[in-house]
């Protein structure tokens, strides 16, 4: 939903120099009491914003990657992704339940406020947690790890500014998800 041209949930600053965005997070967590893992991104992309689901960026690799890992037809549309993480007891969600953000730019992100996963956690048995990159480890390290002391592990971020990381590549190092589900 727009209002007067901008995002619903969002407040512009200017910088002088670039748009600065205050957003509250937008896309509700995917997760049923069947999930077994949780991957965590840092924030959601312009894109993702605006298609109202994660990683919506056609250059993020993240939907090819985890078909691969779970062995199954790269999803081309909302209901089939979600379909597939339910169908594999994959929850997603991220790290950031609301920030100041320029563009879809990790770098950018200031004035964190975590999402709180109890939900998630008390409602699904979840056996591992996995971030989606660097930045969003960081952040959970930072806020919280303290909170629910559940170990986060780090996988490389699947965007496209990850250019060091080959679809290949990815694709081995989150294969550590598939040995979870086991």
């Amino acid at each position: 939903m727009k209002k007067d041209g901008c995002a619903a949930g969002a407040d512009y600053k200017n910088t002088g120099e670039e748009m600065v965005m205050s957003m509250l997070h937008p896309i509700a967590p995917v997760y049923d009491r069947d999930s077994r893992v949780l991957i965590l991104g840092s924030f959601p992309s312009v894109k993702s914003r605006e298609q109202q689901f994660f990683y919506g960026h056609k250059q993020n690799r993240f939907w090819r990657v985890m078909a691969q890992v779970l062995e199954c037809e790269t999803p081309e549309d909302i209901q089939q992704k979600r379909a597939m993480l339910t169908a594999h007891h994959v929850a997603v969600w991220d790290v950031i339940a609301s920030c100041e953000i320029t563009g879809s730019s990790d770098a950018s992100i200031r004035d964190v406020q975590p999402n709180d996963l109890s939900d998630i956690l008390s409602c699904a048995d979840i056996r591992a947690i996995y971030t989606n990159g660097g930045k969003a480890y960081q952040l959970y390290q930072k806020y919280i790890y303290p909170v629910n002391g559940r170990e986060a592990y780090p996988l490389p971020s699947t965007s496209p500014a990850n250019a060091a990381y080959s679809l290949d590549r990815l694709v081995n190092d989150w294969k550590i998800i598939r040995e979870a589900l086991s």
